[in-house]
């Protein structure tokens, strides 16, 4: 049995600042602002979903993104992750990438749309519409079911004039099997 040759461990080199934009400025609807003393800010709909900085030497880039529990307690234990400063420590689930060496480009571009589509959902579903931010066949699905709902009934009698008792034929029916059982 042959076996492929070994190659060496692929030296992992972290997103650039171009590339970050870049790839932020591709998802639909975003806006980008420098603020907070030169952070690459990326919002939706006014939003924050990533923020891409300098760290104080200069020399590495820092991106940070919201993400879900789960992927919060398994980023934070990742070497080159870590909860977020300023917003981790206000109980928000947000991890800062300070480095490839555990999340590589392909992963944080993953938890980037991640982040993106989280900070989508919680819109308001208006907004959402707005941009076009919903997904079609949901809402085809969710018109057609409304649809094919029957229309309520108008009340024969007024309210306070309504039966008390609401159980239904197969309720009662059991309820009498299970008294006649009993004696």
């Amino acid at each position: 049995m042959s076996r492929a040759p070994l190659r060496p461990a692929k030296l992992s080199t972290a997103l650039t600042l171009n590339e970050y934009n870049r790839f932020c400025r591709s998802l639909r609807h975003t806006t980008h602002v420098v603020q907070w003393g030169g952070a690459h800010v990326w919002k939706v709909s006014g939003k924050v979903f990533a923020i891409g900085r300098w760290n104080d030497d200069d020399q590495q880039l820092f991106i940070t993104f919201k993400c879900s529990p789960m992927s919060y307690d398994m980023l934070k234990e990742i070497s080159g992750c870590r909860p977020a400063p300023y917003l981790a420590s206000r109980g928000m689930k947000w991890i800062q990438r300070t480095s490839a060496e555990g999340l590589d480009d392909t992963g944080l571009k993953d938890y980037l749309r991640a982040s993106y589509d989280h900070v989508i959902k919680g819109l308001p579903k208006r907004t959402q519409q707005d941009l076009g931010l919903t997904d079609t066949s949901r809402q085809v699905k969710t018109t057609a079911q409304a649809a094919a709902r029957p229309k309520a009934k108008p009340a024969s009698r007024p309210a306070a004039q309504a039966p008390t008792n609401t159980k239904t034929k197969a309720t009662r029916a059991r309820a009498a099997q299970r008294k006649g059982a009993s004696q």
